[in-house]
């Protein structure tokens, strides 16, 4: 097996490529891991998820990373680390052209909004909080490959 280190462009590539990542928060100490359904534009990942513990947690916490990865041939394996920064994009006056931007990258994916907007618990009250659009501004990237 021969590992080898993706440059950034290849890291950037494979990052554009995927639509699948993990995202890591912490807060207070505790660390949290959760798949996390994005698109990839302008050194930013874009994303869409209703209102819960992921969102509490990096609203508290702003540093995050998201791992991407894909299986190879036979063993081999590609894999990205993003350390970045959570940038709500709030529905407001002076977000408009960044949060028009998120919903133009990520509504050029087929059912987009449905990672998203689904959860495993009992549908939030009429009242509650709206879905929540916000990105993940990329302040470093690495990579690696593994081959037979």
């Amino acid at each position: 097996m021969l590992v080898r280190t993706l440059s950034v462009l290849e890291s950037t590539k494979l990052l554009s490529a995927s639509r699948l990542g993990h995202l890591a928060c912490a807060k207070d100490g505790q660390p949290y891991v959760v798949p996390l359904h994005y698109a990839h534009s302008d050194n930013h990942l874009y994303a869409f998820s209703l209102p819960g513990k992921k969102i509490d947690w990096m609203r508290a916490n702003p540093r995050v990373s998201i791992q991407v990865g894909e299986h190879g041939q036979g063993r081999g394996w590609r894999s990205v680390v993003v350390d970045g920064r959570y940038e709500e994009l709030p529905d407001r006056i002076g977000h408009k052209l960044q949060r028009d931007h998120a919903w133009s990258v990520l509504s050029q994916h087929a059912d987009w909004w449905e990672p998203g907007a689904l959860k495993p618990a009992i549908p939030p009250v009429a009242d509650s909080a709206p879905h929540v659009f916000f990105r993940i501004s990329i302040e470093q990237v690495s990579g690696r490959e593994a081959s037979e």
